[in-house]
């Protein structure tokens, strides 16, 4: 039989062209006249082009069908292609992968070699989206036929020569489930490190940041490192914590991510290294659900240089971790660890999902993956959500965010 008689069992309809309303419309009026079944559907819109993609059952009078698009298409100032034979685009089932690519700017050379990467490692690409384009660029891709870890080192060494962030994750229900974000404090949460805020009015700030900087290389234990640091400061007003915690200045996007993810139902937990005196405030005015932090011993309302009970050390870090999610009910599996320090390093590894936040490269190299812009709430699009979405949720609270640049 002669191929161009043959009747196909699918077509796929593509159609381009400037937005307009009643696009979607017309072309299913269309089709509906044929009673063909729907397939498949896939519709974008890119800078005002919208791209309408649609797999449907083919009719004995597909021709027809065809030339009634094309005439729809004219209508509308619009292209229309109609391939015949074109089965259902179903992914592989196996290594389902959501890989997430953040940049400021995002170049075109970086998401090249990306999905070059991807390309070699024999997975497919089967849907790209962009899920932010301000303060920083965020591009969601859903891949089939990777294995989630492999893919995760291949990724790892192209970010770092891109100088991008990448993000590979399983996608599995998890993602979608009850979660918990349990934070760093200290150069995450907060800009700069409260214990040499106080060192400033301790006039001892020069040595106590050198000791800082040593431990958070990994160079000196925490915990030996923490008790001469707070010995420095014996003596000070506790009059001074009170200066510190009004100086304390957030990450930027911090707010913007606790809210959000609160409206989801996530659960949000502190663990620092810092003090409770700090803290325990931050938490409160945040809505933290869970916070652990050291204590700083105050005798008659003087500093004494000493701590008070057990210190939150890199594995009291991890076990803080553990016994918030068991409080709340959430699998470790569904944590999400965010930190910068060598100290954080048991803590990423026991979650679920471990984000280095502007950390060390000790930390990046450990944790599964890592955000190196200044903005905190760039971790929701690890997370699949976009700024689309966080922007309208503020503004049915009457919460204006600023317009990004054309």
């Amino acid at each position: 039989m002669n191929a161009d008689l043959e009747i196909p069992r699918t077509l796929l309809i593509t159609l381009t062209g400037r937005d307009r309303p009643g696009v979607t419309s017309r072309v299913f009026g269309t089709l509906a006249s044929y009673g063909v079944e729907v397939v498949d559907i896939e519709q974008i819109v890119l800078r005002r082009r919208l791209i309408l993609g649609v797999l449907v059952t083919a009719p004995r009078e597909w021709k027809r069908l065809r030339d009634a698009l094309e005439q729809v298409a004219a209508d509308l100032d619009m292209q229309v292609e109609v391939d015949k034979g074109t089965g259902d685009n179903r992914s592989r089932p196996e290594g389902r992968t959501r890989v997430t690519v953040l940049g400021s700017p995002l170049r075109s050379k970086a998401f090249a070699a990306v999905a070059g990467r991807i390309a070699d490692s024999g997975a497919n690409i089967d849907r790209i989206e962009r899920i932010a384009r301000y303060p920083v660029t965020a591009i969601d891709m859903h891949i089939s036929g990777a294995d989630p870890d492999r893919l995760r080192a291949v990724l790892a060494r192209e970010a770092a020569l891109q100088e991008v962030d990448i993000a590979v994750q399983k996608a599995n229900l998890l993602m979608r489930g009850a979660r918990m974000v349990v934070m760093d404090v200290d150069s995450t949460l907060i800009q700069g490190e409260v214990i040499e805020m106080l060192a400033a009015y301790a006039g001892c700030e020069a040595e106590v940041a050198r000791v800082t900087e040593a431990a958070m290389r990994g160079d000196l234990d925490f915990e030996q490192s923490l008790r001469q640091r707070v010995a420095l400061l014996a003596g000070l007003d506790a009059g001074a914590l009170e200066k510190v915690y009004d100086e304390v200045v957030l990450a930027p996007g911090a707010r913007t991510l606790v809210r959000t993810l609160k409206r989801l139902g996530y659960r949000f937990a502190m663990v620092s290294g810092g003090f409770t005196q700090i803290t325990d405030r931050i938490a409160a005015d945040l809505g933290i659900d869970y916070s652990a932090a050291n204590d700083l011993e105050v005798v008659d309302g003087t500093i004494t240089g000493r701590l008070v009970g057990d210190v939150v050390d890199r594995a009291g870090k991890a076990q803080a971790l553990r016994r918030f999610a068991a409080e709340a009910g959430i699998a470790e599996e569904a944590t999400i660890a965010i930190g910068d320090g060598a100290n954080d390093l048991d803590m990423l590894s026991a979650a679920g999902l471990g984000i280095a936040f502007n950390a060390k490269q000790v930390v990046k190299d450990a944790a599964h993956t890592s955000v190196s812009v200044p903005y905190l709430d760039a971790i929701m699009y690890l997370l699949g959500i976009s700024r689309e979405e966080v922007e309208l949720a503020d503004a049915e609270h009457g919460i204006v965010t600023p317009s990004p640049p054309v």
